[in-house]
């Protein structure tokens, strides 16, 4: 779906799902600016994100993120033609935060509102660098909550296929978890990342869960590669931990099964095209990894740059603006949250009495 030849509006998102508060502006297809407020030093003391510290950030940065990224743009609130915000999956005090600043300021502003699913904002992010997206391409989303495959084709439009998903911790997950058996600061990826520049990955045979072949070629497991790297670690008790050996070769496992089952998946699916998209497409050896297997496999690799990986509002925006020019109609004035909610859609309106009666 390209750019139309006239203006649309310029849709604000809103990004409020953990501790990143995001806003960004879109238009077209086009980022024209974005800033992002992380909360991420005030949990890295307590190893993980604690929701009602998130929630309480988010209170105080939303205002001031609109503010820079429409400074950014050289916008003015008068000139946002429509608001879209996360709407799920997500911490639900943080959620909230997100949606009653979007509901504010749609009101105010009488422009439409549209709820945008936080996974399908991932996939969207890559469109603000490379253009639309392939029809149809596969997707691998990869963050600290999710990992999964998917087979998308107008992500505005079309329901989203799930050719596989973890059934325990996502890749980031595992990330987090074993970079504090070593010893490594919280977020787990990047302090992983850092360690193995050091390390060999050829240095600890950890294994490679569900690439045997009576297995699910597309679902993922990161808990048992977890466990093993926490008895290695255990096994030194009394020695010095190789942390960079250690990470090396974690994060080998991890780029191994995440690449070898996204090219595999391209290669019986008949797509050409794989975008690579989370916080843990950041990861450098994922990134080298997916390129070299996908120049092997003769597959286009789309990976956002650094800065649209993580949680941010410009991803959200895309959506907006993706679901604005299909005709997509707006969020209705009840639209609600739903912590849980699985990606079918890009849009994501649930209503209160919905989310209850799904819950239930």
């Amino acid at each position: 779906m390209g750019s139309s030849a006239t203006a649309g509006p310029v849709v604000l998102g809103i990004e409020s799902s953990c501790d990143e508060t995001g806003a960004g502006l879109v238009r077209n297809g086009r980022l024209l600016g974005h800033a992002v407020a992380s909360s991420m030093d005030e949990h890295a003391r307590f190893g993980g994100v604690v929701p009602e510290i998130a929630a309480r950030a988010h209170v105080h940065a939303l205002n001031p993120v609109v503010r820079r990224a429409l400074d950014e743009a050289r916008l003015r609130l008068g000139d946002i033609g429509a608001v879209a915000v996360t709407t799920g999956p997500g911490l639900s005090g943080a959620l909230q935060v997100g949606l009653a600043g979007a509901k504010g300021l749609a009101y105010a502003l009488g422009v439409p509102l549209y709820g945008v699913h936080h996974l399908a904002g991932h996939v969207a992010a890559d469109t603000l660098e490379h253009g639309p997206l392939p029809d149809p391409c596969v997707v691998l989303i990869v963050s600290g909550g999710h990992t999964s495959l998917l087979l998308v084709r107008d992500l505005a439009r079309d329901p989203v296929a799930h050719l596989g998903d973890t059934l325990d911790d996502a890749a980031g997950e595992c990330f987090d978890k074993v970079a504090r058996v070593f010893g490594l600061p919280y977020p787990g990826g990047p302090a992983v990342d850092r360690a193995a520049r050091a390390g060999s990955a050829d240095a600890v045979a950890f294994p490679r869960p569900l690439t045997g072949p009576g297995d699910d070629p597309y679902a993922f497991s990161f808990s048992g590669l977890k466990t093993a790297a926490a008895r290695w670690a255990e096994g030194h008790r009394g020695r010095e931990l190789p942390v960079a050996d250690g990470a090396a070769a974690l994060q080998e496992a991890v780029a191994d099964v995440l690449t070898r089952k996204a090219v595999a998946a391209c290669t019986a699916h008949g797509v050409t095209t794989l975008v690579v998209v989370g916080g843990v497409a950041a990861n450098s050896r994922v990134r080298a990894l997916a390129e070299e297997r996908c120049r092997a496999a003769g597959i286009t690799l789309r990976v956002p740059p650094l800065g649209l990986c993580t949680d941010n509002g410009a991803m959200i925006a895309a959506v907006g603006d993706l679901l604005v020019r299909a005709g997509a109609a707006p969020a209705p004035l009840d639209v609600s949250i739903d912590p849980s909610a699985p990606l079918e859609y890009a849009a994501l309106h649930p209503v209160a009495t919905a989310t209850v009666a799904r819950a239930a």
